[in-house]
Parts: C-alpha cells; sequence; structure tokens
C-alpha cells in the first residue's frame, strides 16, 4: 500500500529556516570565535555545510566543519545487525570549542545521545548547541534543539524525510503517513 507524502517545506522555506538557525547562532554565541559545526551522518553532515556557507556569508568568516556517524555510538546496535560504518571526519581539537550539532530531523533524541557521545571521544567542548531542520517531537530522553527550522507536530507512526537532491541540497521536507 502506498504511503501518502505532503510536502510540508519547499527548497525556499529550507533556506529560510538555515537563514534563521544561522543568524540565531551567531547572536547566541555572540559571534563565531570558537563556533565549530558538526554535521550528524547522513543528512546533519550536508546541512551544517549549507549553515558554513551561510554563516560565512553572514559574518565574513568560515567556521570550522566536521561531520560524526554514530554508528558505533547506537544504542540499539545489536538489534540492528550489520549497519554500514561511516567517516567521522573532525579535523580540528574540540577542546573549549563551542560545537553546534547538525541534524536533519530531531526525533526520540537518541541519535543526538549517540552523537554526544562520539563527540566527546576528540575533546571537551565549551558548549555542545543542538540545531536541527525539524523537531518533530516524540522525545525518548531529555534532549531539545536549541535552534530549529520548523516545529512538526506528527504521530509515531508517520516519519518525516528531508529529501536531498544529487549535490546533496534539500530541496524538501515531507511528511509521511502510512
Amino acid at each position: 500500500m502506498a504511503k501518502a507524502q505532503t510536502a510540508i517545506l519547499d527548497k525556499a522555506g529550507i533556506k529560510r529556516a538555515i537563514t534563521r538557525i544561522a543568524h540565531e547562532i551567531l547572536e547566541y554565541n555572540k559571534g563565531s570565535e570558537k563556533l565549530v559545526l558538526i554535521g550528524i551522518r547522513t543528512g546533519g553532515d550536508h546541512l551544517a555545510r549549507l549553515l558554513q556557507s551561510r554563516i560565512s556569508e553572514i559574518e565574513g568568516v568560515e567556521v570550522p566543519l566536521g561531520s560524526v556517524d554514530i554508528t558505533m555510538y547506537r544504542d540499539d546496535l545489536a538489534a540492528r545487525g550489520n549497519l554500514p560504518i561511516g567517516k567521522t571526519d573532525i579535523p580540528f581539537p574540540l577542546d573549549d570549542k563551542h560545537v553546534v550539532l547538525v541534524d536533519d530531523v530531531l526525533y526520540t533524541g537518541r541519535t543526538i545521545r549517540s552523537a554526544m557521545d562520539a563527540l566527546m571521544d576528540f575533546g571537551r567542548p565549551s558548549t555542545i548547541q543542538l540545531a536541527v531542520l525539524i523537531d518533530r517531537g516524540h522525545r525518548e530522553l531529555p534532549i531539545r534543539a536549541d535552534y530549529v527550522g520548523r516545529n512538526v507536530p506528527t504521530a509515531r507512526e508517520e516519519d518525516v524525510a528531508v529529501v536531498f537532491d544529487e549535490k546533496k541540497s534539500p530541496f524538501e521536507v515531507r511528511l509521511i503517513k502510512p
């Protein structure tokens, strides 16, 4: 049976959300000093790249960019079986940095917990902040986003998908109903 899909954010809406998040990050951190962006593979890393570009346009500085793969930090690894392991690329120290962790969709909070565990293996940041394009609710852990593109209340059986083009740019966010 086909699932009903509804576009809830188009390319222009995504661009506006990224711009707003970039401004909020800069305002909260009083600029870009000691700021680094780390995207969670695979989705958050593409959005982190867009945030880096937007912050660069606003501030005239290129904020360091990294990515983290959380596969080995998942709490359901045994139940999931063999998952492909991606590459973590953090080519700078995290000590005393303001890390903005970036993901596409925030749901239960378990992905974020795994990502924070992974980050701690790379150093001790001053702060870890969370930026997400979509917050769909249904937390299982006490985690909240500091920067949200859009809140989308969902039912547990629904899904939210950020769709990327061949250049890894997001062009649509879809709500998928069973």
